[in-house]
């Protein structure tokens, strides 16, 4: 696969993470939210688990016990990214999440640096403000009534920082996509699972209301979006990824405005154009530096 094919896999997963907003927020009408992430992610676990038994019998190696402690801390990241999200919904918008989500575009490439002491591209810097002034615009370009969500899905952010970076350099270990998108969804699954069972009620009534939502985020904006996500980044690097798979929030606004009434106004369109000017920063910058490299 070439890094433009993987791009082009990293902002399907971000369409299909932007439709997951709006389910994410109509199903806590019926059911909690940690019991709505363990459902979520069990349904996803179960629909990449044969995938994963295909995948091992090709492998050219087995994994180690080191391999599945990087793919269970995936899965722990993941967890604190889902639940900080899920809870942030509870008093913010679907259209204030799903820009503030789009912040972990600036803290990868701060925890690339940071911890794991890689400088990447230098059109990472430039592209990933101008993804933060998209985001800022998007916003109505004010964060001085931010509500306890809003500050939630901050703290969100951070925590799918890590979960990209995580995966990344697993997968690029590993070779193992499939394995580390089940173990992630497992481990997710279970925390949630734990908490839900000591502070929320449950009911098959519950369960029943909020199924559909339940079944279309387990399959496509978990099982299918979060394995997009872990193959097209083998290709690529965290930062480049960061960029793309936050196009997420331009998908989410846009599918807000639509089924559930939220505008967006003059200013969010300057947004959404600089999102995707960064996006192509990240996509072509890179490839033209390499091809005059070459001819050089």
């Amino acid at each position: 696969m070439t890094r433009i094919q993987a791009n082009l896999v990293l902002l399907l997963a971000a369409a299909i993470w932007g439709s997951g907003f709006v389910a994410q927020s109509t199903a806590m009408k019926a059911i909690g939210p940690f019991w709505f992430i363990s459902l979520r992610f069990a349904v996803a676990t179960l629909v990449v688990l044969p995938f994963v038994w295909k995948e091992k019998r090709k492998a050219e190696k087995p994994l180690t016990r080191r391999n599945w402690l990087s793919f269970a801390f995936t899965g722990v990241a993941l967890f604190g990214g889902a639940a900080t999200q899920q809870l942030g919904l509870l008093t913010t918008t679907v259209t204030n999440s799903s820009f503030i989500t789009g912040l972990y575009v600036v803290f990868v490439p701060l925890i690339a640096v940071v911890f794991l002491r890689r400088q990447p591209h230098w059109v990472i810097w430039p592209a990933a403000l101008t993804a933060l002034s998209g985001i800022y615009l998007l916003s109505g370009g004010s964060f001085s009534q931010l509500t306890p969500g809003d500050f939630l899905t901050v703290v969100c952010a951070v925590f799918w920082a890590v979960q990209i970076t995580l995966a990344g350099s697993s997968v690029r270990e590993t070779g193992r996509p499939l394995a580390i998108s089940a173990t992630q969804f497992a481990v997710t699954a279970v925390l949630a699972l734990i908490v839900a069972a000591l502070v929320e009620p449950i009911s098959f009534a519950a369960i029943k209301a909020a199924l559909g939502e339940i079944l279309y985020l387990g399959i496509f904006s978990s099982g299918l979006a979060f394995a997009l996500q872990v193959i097209g980044q083998r290709y690529t690097t965290p930062p480049q990824a960061a960029i793309i798979l936050s196009s997420e929030a331009v998908f989410g606004a846009s599918l807000a405005a639509l089924l559930l009434g939220e505008t967006i106004g003059p200013q969010g369109y300057v947004g959404c154009a600089l999102m995707f000017t960064a996006m192509l920063a990240v996509e072509l910058v890179p490839e033209l530096t390499r091809r005059r490299s070459v001819a050089a």
